[in-house]
């Protein structure tokens, strides 16, 4: 409603004005997705070897996430205000509890508001010229009454976490730097061929790469992320909206308009281009300086960081954050068992094995490798990336009975125009 395609076989101006969705309508898309449902089981084996120590969370939301670390976050933006829908691990645990009896209730409203945290009092949103867009979604992208979704992926958290699990005694992954002539990534000295850990024998199947990690890193935080997209999608759908997925895919635009704190680097060494590239970037000057974004603060507060600098004083500093998260005295495996689904937390968890301390060296070494070398945490992109949002509206009826078959709409959504037209 209010939308208008200028030209082409589908040019259409809507005759009504935009009707924003309601708090009630973002509170239930908000809920469905990323709501907290309650706690995550973690029925796994606890044995020194068994791998349920790879766990870093024990609270659920309404999508799956690797290890129960919840690495996507969600912001929701419309034409008056911009909010980060806080993560469980950014909420004091002892209000858990009683969040997930307010999403059984389907108080989605009340939910909401204790979750959120106001960035901006006005619609975020990059420019819509490339590349920060793509042309097919400019005649609509953040039109007036529309509410916008962005999932926010965290990959340092995850890096590390699967980190103290391939570099541990059992699954003894090896790492190359194949930008670096497939030296050792910091990790010569655990190498079995010098009486350490790692297996570092390319025959063996265990020696991988960092962009391989990286990737491996990315794309499953991204699947995290694609279920959002589903979910958005499905409800939009149940509650009679229209809405799409659009492009969100910006080094930094995004970010940028959201109010991150960025640093910037040369192109090159974002690239992690040899000495030769970056003279030859240099001379003709084809090395811009790039902004890449490090965190989301307000007022004081790190509403979003990264584990890695400048929010820790070293990458050391990082890891031994994580471990904490699932190992100290408050962390999941700790002494607090209000977030656990366990009868007897404490038994269950006095027995689960922590990381090993060759695991943290290891761990430790390939980090501070990464950040010395390339400035940055992952070493191949930010630590924060977007890559899809998902645009939700109430539909003008009247252009799907102009241009299309009947079926192209369904009740509930002929309903829902038929009340915002009638108002």
């Amino acid at each position: 409603m209010g939308m208008k395609i200028p030209g082409g076989p589908l040019a259409y101006q809507s005759r009504h004005k935009p009707a924003p969705l309601t708090e009630d309508e973002e509170a239930t898309l908000v809920f469905a997705a990323c709501g907290i449902t309650g706690q995550a089981l973690a029925e796994m084996c606890y044995n020194r070897d068994g791998g349920g120590n790879i766990m870093a969370g024990l609270v659920a939301r309404t999508i799956a996430s690797g290890d129960g670390l919840q690495t996507v976050a969600l912001i929701a933006t419309n034409d008056t205000a911009t909010y980060l829908i806080r993560r469980p691990r950014e909420l004091p645990s002892s209000e858990i509890p009683e969040l997930i009896e307010l999403g059984r209730q389907g108080a989605f409203t009340e939910l909401y508001r204790r979750v959120r945290v106001k960035i901006k009092d006005e619609r975020s949103a990059p420019p819509t010229n490339p590349l920060f867009n793509i042309n097919a979604n400019n005649w609509s992208a953040h039109g007036a009454g529309t509410s916008y979704f962005l999932p926010v992926n965290d990959l340092t958290f995850m890096y590390i976490n699967g980190l103290l699990e391939i570099l541990n005694e059992h699954t003894n992954a090896f790492i190359l730097d194949e930008r670096n002539h497939f030296l050792s990534a910091g990790l010569a000295k655990f190498a079995r061929s010098r009486g350490g850990h790692l297996d570092d024998d390319p025959r063996h199947g265990r020696v991988v790469m960092i962009r391989q990690v990286e990737q491996f890193v990315s794309e499953f935080v991204t699947v995290e992320q694609g279920m959002m997209m589903q979910n958005l999608g499905l409800m939009a759908e149940a509650m009679g909206l229209g809405g799409f997925p659009n492009f969100a895919n910006h080094e930094y635009g995004w970010f940028q308009s959201l109010g991150f704190r960025t640093e910037q680097m040369r192109a090159s060494r974002y690239a992690g281009a040899g000495w030769l590239a970056k003279l030859a970037m240099r001379i003709s000057n084809r090395d811009p300086i790039i902004p890449y974004p490090i965190g989301l603060e307000r007022n004081g507060e790190a509403l979003l960081k990264p584990f890695c600098p400048p929010y820790f004083k070293s990458m050391a500093e990082a890891v031994k954050a994580v471990v904490e998260i699932k190992f100290g005295a408050r962390g999941v495996f700790g002494v607090d068992g209000s977030s656990s689904a366990w009868a007897n937390h404490s038994e269950v968890a006095g027995k689960i094995p922590p990381v090993s301390g060759a695991a943290i060296a290891a761990t430790t070494a390939y980090c501070e490798y990464i950040w010395d070398r390339y400035g940055r945490f992952p070493a191949n992109m930010p630590p924060y990336r977007t890559v899809l949002g998902f645009q939700a509206c109430h539909l003008d009826a009247e252009f799907y009975d102009k241009f299309y078959k009947p079926e192209a709409l369904t009740e509930r959504q002929r309903k829902d125009f038929e009340r915002r037209a009638g108002s």
